[in-house]
């Protein structure tokens, strides 16, 4: 019987280096052979990149956004992760719904409840096997975005967004210690690798 592939996910605040680091992970299992899909969320098909397009850049109600992000998260799950998985592949996955209870939830102030229930129908039992996330301070973030390009919808939110958005994450991390690995993204990315990289190493040793 085929082993089942690997599930991590990448979290962060915009800014926080979460991409940096989904890429480096990448390239790592590149170098020793690991197969693997990188993908993102909202995106990772060709609806989900449709609808990317469309919770970037249109203004839109937070019930309307958390339904349009589950929606694209169901086609991506059933088209792209599942297959994957079930192929003995790994899957990195740049956000996945841990996103949506800190940017929904903590961000636009959606009740968990409801986040439970739309995550319960459109994954069920999928959990990710490790969810890294990049944890910085929503001002150094905000600085390093500003550098590199212009802000969408959510990036040209307010700091009082950003900061409970944050909080989000890290009583998610807190509530779920054995699924996240919470590193300090302030620190260079070379050494933010190292330590992803450290955690991931019994998996590794398991696929020589």
């Amino acid at each position: 019987m085929r082993m089942r592939g690997k599930f991590l996910t990448f979290e962060g605040v915009d800014g926080a280096g979460k991409t940096t680091q989904c890429d480096a992970v990448a390239q790592a299992l590149a170098a020793r052979g690991v197969a693997f899909v990188r993908t993102r969320e909202p995106g990772g098909t060709p609806l989900g990149e449709e609808l990317r397009g469309l919770l970037l850049h249109r203004a839109m109600e937070p019930i309307t956004e958390a339904l349009l992000m589950f929606a694209a998260r169901r086609e991506h799950i059933a088209a792209v992760i599942e297959p994957a998985l079930a192929r003995g592949q790994w899957v990195l996955c740049d956000r996945f719904t841990d996103a949506s209870y800190a940017y929904q939830g903590g961000g636009r102030g959606i009740d968990t409840t409801r986040l439970d229930t739309l995550a319960q129908w459109v994954q069920g039992a999928l959990q990710p096997d490790l969810t890294v996330l990049a944890d910085v301070a929503p001002e150094l973030a905000q600085a390093r975005r500003a550098r590199v390009r212009e802000a969408d919808r959510f990036e040209a939110e307010a700091l009082e967004f950003f900061l409970r958005v944050r909080a989000a994450y890290r009583a998610r991390a807190q509530a779920e210690p054995q699924r996240f690995i919470v590193i300090d993204g302030a620190r260079s990315p070379d050494a933010v690798t190292a330590e992803i990289l450290q955690r991931l190493e019994p998996w590794l040793a398991a696929q020589r």
